[in-house]
């Protein structure tokens, strides 16, 4: 029954190492979006049980996946992903009897937590460099579209929102400026959709796309109600 006593201690040894770090994030990238994004990628393992993902790689991936997101952390620090989560897995093996070193589910929970960025994967494609390990493995298709449905939606808009006002982006502004949190979704957010990997993924998906859809509709209504107004009162 998963998880075991074992696998339970690297869990919560990995919750405190993600919130030790994450604890300086904006809101966008706090430790509540990866909870959520824990919690969602666990959802699509289980609804994808005939393929038998490995659940404890699926959940230390969610939860560690954000913990060197580069707009936070120096190219230094980002760029030996397996160097800087080695004593954390050197601690699983002393303190909680469990080697994920030897079995090589370290490794590969690490190059999920490299592969699970939307930019990421946006390079590797336009570069022809997706490999076939990007188009099947399953435990990374889970954290991917866990982290992706957490972007759009209703959670997706308060997100945008809060690392635009962590980076003083304008949320809104007349035609013709391109820097704003409104104009992200027709860049990024309005695409995620077509990106999902999973079943389970790909129908949570069209609930979320459609809601960012009315919501920007929104905007627009609202930012034209002035002129509605003035023609309705001439």
């Amino acid at each position: 029954m998963y998880p075991n006593a074992q696998e339970q201690g690297a869990l919560q040894a990995a919750e405190k190492l993600m919130h030790e770090i994450m604890a300086r994030y904006d809101p966008s990238h706090d430790a509540f979006h990866v909870q959520r994004v824990r919690k969602t990628a666990l959802l699509i393992a289980r609804a994808l049980s005939a393929q038998q993902p490995d659940l404890l790689v699926v959940e230390l991936a969610a939860l560690l996946h954000d913990v060197l997101d580069k707009k936070y952390v120096s190219e230094i620090e980002a760029a030996d992903p397996y160097g800087y989560f080695l004593p954390f897995f050197k601690s699983l093996s002393s303190e909680h009897g469990l080697d994920l070193i030897s079995d090589g589910r370290a490794r590969q929970i690490v190059k999920v937590v490299e592969n699970v960025s939307w930019t990421t994967e946006k390079k590797l494609r336009s570069t022809g460099k997706l490999e076939e390990w990007h188009r099947i493995c399953v435990e990374l298709h889970c954290v991917q579209d866990a982290d992706r449905l957490d972007a759009i939606g209703a959670f997706g808009i308060m997100r945008c929102a809060a690392y635009s006002a962590a980076v003083n982006r304008p949320l809104h502004a007349p035609p013709g400026r391109l820097d704003t949190a409104v104009q992200h979704f027709y860049d990024k957010l309005l695409h995620i959709q077509e990106r999902l990997k999973t079943e389970p993924g790909k129908q949570m998906g069209a609930k979320r796309h459609q809601f960012m859809v009315d919501f920007l509709n929104a905007v627009e209504n609202e930012y034209n109600a002035e002129a509605l107004e003035v023609a309705c009162t001439a």
